[in-house]
C-alpha cells in the first residue's frame, strides 16, 4: 500500500532534524519536508493554506478556530517556547525604567495578535500590574514597512491599536522615540546599533525568567503544528502518527544535547547549561504532550480572552486532535 504524501513547513530545528535526514519516520507517510523561517510559513499557512501539516503560531492558531470553517487542528507539539522578558526594548529617553512605567506609553508590536507579544502582555497585567488597556498599541512592520496583522481583528474598544504610517517601521520608530516601546520576537536593529537610543527593560532579563519560572512552572510554549482540517478528516490516523514522530525526533535532540564525547553544538560550556536547567526545569525541560502543558495554556488563553482576540475563553482540550490526547499503554 502506497504511503500518504504529505508537505509539512517548519524552520530547521535541532528537535525536527531526525525528521529532516529521515532518521525517525512518519508511520504512514512520504513526507516532504520544507525548512522555511516561520514568518514565511505562517504567512502561507494563514493565508493560502499551502501546506498539509505546519509550524503556526499558537495565537494564529488560537484565532482560526473562531472562523466559520475552523481551517486547522492541531496536535500537542510545542516547536518554539521562549521567555519573553528579554523581549520588551525601550527608547533610552522615554523615563521606563520599570514595568509600571509603561502605563500610558505607546508600545509597538509587529502584529497585536502575535503569540510573543500576547505572552508580554499577559505577564506585564499578571506579574507587574500594567493592564492591557493602559497602553496605546501600534502595529507594522519591525524592518520592512508594509507588514499588517494576517488574520482580521475585531477587538474591544478598551483595545488602542494603531496601524503605523505604510513607510515606517517600527525599529526605526523605537530609536527615534516616535514610539516608546516594542514587544517583540526578534530583537530590533536599532537595539545594539552603537546608538544608545535602545536599550532592553530587563537588562538582567535571565535571572527575571528564571524567577518567572520558578513562580509560575511556565516555559511559554509560542508555536505548535497544526495540520490542515480536511487532511485530518480524510486521515483520522495522522494526529498519532505526528506526534509519534515528533516526539522520537525530540528525544534524538535531547539525546545530543546530552552527548559528552564530542559537542554537536557550537557551545563551550553546553554540558553546564543543560545541567543548570535540569535542575531548574526537570530531564524533560520542553514537553510535549497535552498534561505537562495544560498550566501553560490555560494562562496563555486566558491572556487571550483577556485582550480581545478570542471572542470566548477556551480551553486547552479545544486546541487539539482528540486523537492525539491520548496512546495507547501495555
Amino acid at each position: 500500500m502506497s504511503k500518504l504524501r504529505l508537505t509539512m513547513a517548519c524552520w530547521n530545528y535541532d528537535r525536527t532534524r531526525a525528521l529532516v535526514d529521515g532518521r525517525v519516520p512518519v508511520d504512514g507517510v512520504e513526507l516532504n519536508y520544507l525548512e522555511l523561517p516561520v514568518e514565511e510559513v505562517f504567512f502561507r499557512m494563514l493565508r493560502h493554506r499551502e501546506f498539509d501539516v505546519a509550524e503556526l503560531s499558537l495565537s494564529s492558531y488560537a484565532l482560526s478556530l473562531f472562523r466559520k470553517d475552523r481551517p486547522f487542528i492541531a496536535i500537542p507539539v510545542f516547536l518554539s517556547r521562549y521567555f519573553r522578558h528579554s523581549c520588551i526594548y525601550v527608547h533610552a529617553d522615554s523615563g521606563i525604567r520599570e514595568p509600571a512605567d509603561l502605563k500610558g506609553k505607546r508600545i509597538g508590536n509587529p502584529e497585536y495578535q502575535m503569540t510573543a507579544p500576547v505572552w508580554i502582555r499577559g505577564i506585564m497585567s499578571d506579574e507587574y500590574g500594567v493592564p492591557v488597556s493602559s497602553a496605546t498599541y501600534f502595529n507594522g512592520g519591525e524592518e520592512e514597512p508594509g507588514r499588517s496583522e494576517k488574520i482580521p481583528l475585531s477587538l474591544p474598544p478598551a483595545i488602542r491599536l494603531q496601524a503605523i504610517a505604510a513607510d515606517k517601521t517600527l525599529a526605526r520608530m523605537l530609536e527615534t522615540g516616535e514610539i516608546d516601546a516594542l514587544y517583540t520576537a526578534r530583537a530590533p536593529s536599532t537595539f545594539g546599533n552603537g546608538s544608545g537610543k535602545v536599550k532592553r527593560l530587563f537588562e538582567d532579563y535571565a535571572a527575571v525568567e528564571r524567577a518567572y519560572y520558578l513562580k509560575t512552572r511556565i516555559f511559554p510554549p509560542m508555536h505548535i503544528v497544526a495540520m490542515r482540517r480536511d487532511v485530518y478528516e480524510k486521515s483520522p490516523w495522522l494526529p498519532q502518527s505526528l506526534c509519534k514522530a515528533f516526539f522520537a525526533a525530540q528525544k534524538e535532540a535531547y539525546n545530543e544535547l546530552r552527548e559528552t564525547g564530542a559537542y554537536k553544538t557550537m557551545l563551550p560550556w553546553l554540558t553546564h547549561h543543560v545541567q543548570k536547567t535540569e535542575e531548574l526545569m526537570g530531564r524533560d525541560f520542553w514537553p510535549y504532550g497535552y498534561e505537562p502543558n495544560v498550566n501553560a495554556l490555560s494562562t496563555f488563553l486566558r491572556y487571550h480572552y483577556e485582550q480581545g482576540l478570542s471572542k470566548r475563553l477556551l480551553t486547552p482540550k479545544e486546541l487539539f486532535a482528540p486523537e492525539s490526547l491520548e496512546s495507547f499503554r501495555i
